[in-house]
């Protein structure tokens, strides 16, 4: 972090834990009502949540936030950082506490020779090539990944229900999706090596959002990565591409935790997590899309919802 950032966290952090010696531990057994969750807060001092520069990440790392504050941590929200390229170094200097990844991507950027497809050889490999001083929790059933995504039109004229299929596309092909995606093992080049398929590439960056659906829908580009709980592609009846070789990995959101965050407060992240299900996480990002709601008021009725605040 830069100079200002830091003095901003440690100015964050002191009017938090203030605020936090006005709260008051509530009794039960339930880790996200736990009066020992106060007192650990406490002890650790505040906790700093991060997410990326996208809406849905944004979400749950609000559900983090608001459910660690309601047993009595201290957080400071460090959100809309960018991707992973950004924000993984911030990670592993300690400067990031608590951060709402996904399996398969977050595997492939720590090992990008990876063989694991399925769900759980991928977390079990991801908790081998974790670095020290950090550890993923439990992964949620919720899922959110990458995939290869085209307009109804053009997997009609071409008859696309799989990946395999653009092998019989005549025309050029271009792939829009974030600049980093160009050399992702998931890219253009991961294309050509697992499927045996070319293709073009254009930047677009707005994470498979309304600029990448107009370029996708006036043929600028003809398959775009859009992720999979984005409520979009039903919205505008586009069809994600069955990856039938592995492309794509199983992406689970899993919370990547520092040692800063105590074991009761990775409890109540645990407790969260299970209880998030792939249609929730596709509801959240509908009432994101839809109706404009800010993240504060999408994770507080989500968690009011569950009975987790």
């Amino acid at each position: 972090m830069s100079p200002s950032r830091h003095t901003t966290v440690a100015a964050l952090g002191v009017l938090a834990l203030a605020g936090t010696l006005a709260l008051t531990g509530c009794t039960g057994s339930d880790p996200l009502n736990d009066p020992g969750a106060s007192s650990s807060a406490a002890a650790s001092g505040t906790i700093v949540i991060g997410s990326q520069d996208y809406y849905s990440n944004e979400i749950v790392a609000e559900i983090y936030a608001q459910a660690l504050e309601g047993a009595g941590y201290s957080v400071d929200r460090q959100f809309r950082i960018g991707q992973r390229e950004v924000y993984l170094p911030e990670i592993e200097a300690g400067d990031i506490d608590l951060f709402p990844e996904y399996t398969g991507n977050l595997l492939q950027y720590w090992e990008p020779d990876t063989t694991a497809r399925l769900a759980d050889d991928v977390y079990t490999e991801l908790q081998a090539a974790t670095p020290d001083g950090l550890r993923v929790l439990d992964q949620s059933p919720a899922a959110d990944q990458d995939s290869y995504t085209v307009t109804r039109e053009f997997a009609d004229e071409w008859g696309l229900t799989t990946i395999d299929d653009l092998a019989r596309v005549t025309v050029p092909l271009t792939l829009g999706a974030n600049s980093e995606a160009e050399t992702r093992p998931y890219g253009p080049e991961g294309l050509l090596a697992t499927y045996g398929i070319e293709i073009g590439f254009t930047p677009i960056e707005d994470a498979g959002g309304p600029l990448t659906v107009k370029a996708l829908k006036e043929g600028d580009i003809q398959v775009a990565n859009i992720y999979s709980a984005d409520p979009t592609i039903a919205a505008n009846d586009l069809v994600s591409l069955q990856d039938t070789k592995g492309l794509f990995l199983a992406s689970h959101v899993v919370p990547l935790a520092s040692d800063n965050v105590d074991d009761a407060a990775a409890a109540i992240i645990d407790e969260v997590n299970a209880a998030m299900s792939p249609d929730d996480l596709i509801a959240l990002n509908a009432r994101s899309v839809d109706e404009g709601l800010p993240a504060s008021t999408i994770a507080a009725d989500w968690l009011t919802d569950k009975g987790l605040n």
